[in-house]
């Protein structure tokens, strides 16, 4: 996202802003550090979630979730398939393929800035490698072991 009153910029210009903590939200590691220590400290508050564990057991997760708002599925709704369908009804296919999300550019935030249907590219993960060269990945990798020392947060496997 990118106010429309700028011009725009490369994917190297960004990604060394990124690296820099500079970005309209502020430093990404500091936001995510501070929801990891909020989800230890407060576990009945704040479900800290990992999007590889939810690709990998999404069922396992839907049912976390449920569990965390205080509304578990009970046996007869497992029984019945309903987990697997909220799955289904909340999946990559399903939401990207929706309509409203086909929209080609939307108003978003502030009416200075756009979003172009960029909340869905291909909902594999991994796909960074088509974007990033091998020093990027490293360096952001580097930057995220260092950030998260200490933190008991941990990059995906």
């Amino acid at each position: 996202m990118r106010s429309n009153t700028l011009p725009p910029i490369s994917l190297d210009e960004a990604f060394e802003l990124f690296c820099k903590g500079v970005s309209p939200f502020g430093p990404f590691w500091d936001h995510l550090l501070g929801y990891w220590k909020a989800s230890l400290e407060s576990p009945k508050k704040i479900l800290f979630l990992k999007y590889e564990d939810m690709q990998r057991e999404p069922g396992v997760y839907v049912k976390k979730l449920a569990e965390f708002i205080g509304y578990p599925f009970s046996p007869e709704e497992e029984t019945q398939g309903v987990v697997q369908h909220i799955v289904e009804f909340c999946s990559f296919e399903s939401l990207s393929n929706l309509e409203v999300n086909k929209i080609q550019t939307t108003k978003f935030v502030a009416p200075t800035l756009t979003v172009s249907n960029m909340f869905f590219r291909k909902g594999q993960m991994g796909d960074y490698k088509n974007f990033l060269t091998k020093e990027m990945t490293g360096r952001l990798d580097a930057i995220t072991e260092d950030k998260f020392k200490d933190s008991g947060l941990t990059l995906p496997a």
